[in-house]
């Protein structure tokens, strides 16, 4: 588990008493949830704490109603010790991944359980469009799909396409989301739907899911190259993730393309115009099969020239979500479960 994971958009208070006790208390309950049932001494084993402090870490846990009392065990002479375990019932996250023409939401809870995704196809009159509604039908949706409470429902994280400023509560510059407020979208949110709300940037979770989930496990730092209708890039640095001085860092889809490329695209200008979804229709009309593939793999090669002028991270990784008559890319990482890392809820090790 990356303790130092915190919530899109939040200021660290790195070595104050409340910032040491969260970290306590997210390792203590990701400890239940790879191990199970715990008594204290079982905690104090595997987290490497006192007794004192693993019983604030309890103390702490039960009464945000993640952690319940489940019964005691015999053990040395004296009183019968306590067994802690994680409850999987609450608090529950909602997890929110929109485009301009559908908006997918699913159930996170605490362990990373696979929840259906609720899929809804969005209107496409402007005027049909409200942010408060469209959330709150998704937070509805998807847990009646999930056969949970929509009560029980505490956080709420969305990635979208665009960029997002990095504060959380200031402005989005998006073409996907008509109608949506451009500033002030997390605060009204908030208000209305009385949750927690993140708003991320989709590529960002991804990185996040990557980190956690999939090759960035395996680097101290790496790239992730976004392949979609758009283009874009997210940068993990030890963990946390590079924005830049004002937060578009990854927003790489206008970066020129080498010189290279216009052997390949001549009328290319950009990433967007080299690989982005409408290149890559272009590109299948005039190729199938094999060529298709080497043709495209030959563009991505020379897309990771620019965007690499952003960053210098040892590894890299690329994922994608092209329209169905594209090509087939591996499944991008689970937005749901990354979403869930990025609301603070700690994962599971074990595999989903």
């Amino acid at each position: 588990m990356n303790a130092r994971r915190r919530p899109p958009g939040t200021a660290s208070a790195q070595g104050t008493p409340s910032w040491l006790g969260a970290v306590n208390d997210r390792v203590g309950l990701a400890a239940l949830l790879d191990h199970g049932p715990l008594t204290r001494i079982g905690i104090c084993e595997i987290v490497g704490v006192s007794k004192p402090t693993a019983s604030l870490m309890m103390t702490r846990l039960i009464a945000a109603g993640v952690v319940e009392e489940r019964g005691t065990v015999a053990g040395s002479p004296g009183r019968n010790a306590v067994v802690y375990a994680a409850r999987l019932d609450r608090p529950l996250g909602v997890a929110i991944d929109i485009d301009a023409h559908e908006l997918r939401a699913a159930v996170v809870d605490a362990a990373g359980t696979a929840h259906p995704v609720v899929r809804t196809t969005l209107p496409s009159e402007t005027s049909e469009r409200d942010a408060v509604r469209e959330v709150e039908r998704a937070i509805l949706d998807a847990s009646q799909a999930a056969g949970t409470e929509a009560s029980e429902v505490r956080t709420v994280v969305i990635g979208t396409a665009g960029y997002v400023d990095p504060g959380g509560r200031g402005e989005l510059f998006t073409e996907t989301l008509p109608n949506w407020p451009q500033t002030g979208l997390r605060d009204t949110l908030e208000s209305a739907l009385e949750r927690t709300v993140y708003i991320e940037n989709d590529v960002n979770l991804a990185a996040i899911a990557e980190r956690e989930f999939g090759a960035g496990r395996e680097h101290a730092e790496f790239a992730l190259l976004w392949l979609g209708n758009g283009v874009g890039a997210s940068f993990d640095l030890s963990g946390e993730l590079y924005r830049g001085t004002f937060g578009g860092a990854g927003e790489i889809g206008f970066l020129s393309v080498p010189a290279e490329a216009l052997a390949l695209a001549p009328d290319a200008h950009t990433l967007q115009d080299l690989v982005g979804g409408d290149a890559v229709e272009e590109l299948r009309a005039d190729a199938s099969g094999p060529e298709f593939v080497d043709a495209l793999a030959k563009r991505i090669a020379l897309a990771v020239l620019p965007s690499s002028r952003s960053s210098t991270p040892a590894g890299s990784c690329s994922r994608g979500r092209l329209r169905p008559s594209a090509v087939p890319t591996s499944r991008p990482p689970s937005n749901a479960r990354s979403a869930g890392s990025a609301a603070g809820i700690p994962p599971s090790s074990r595999p989903a």
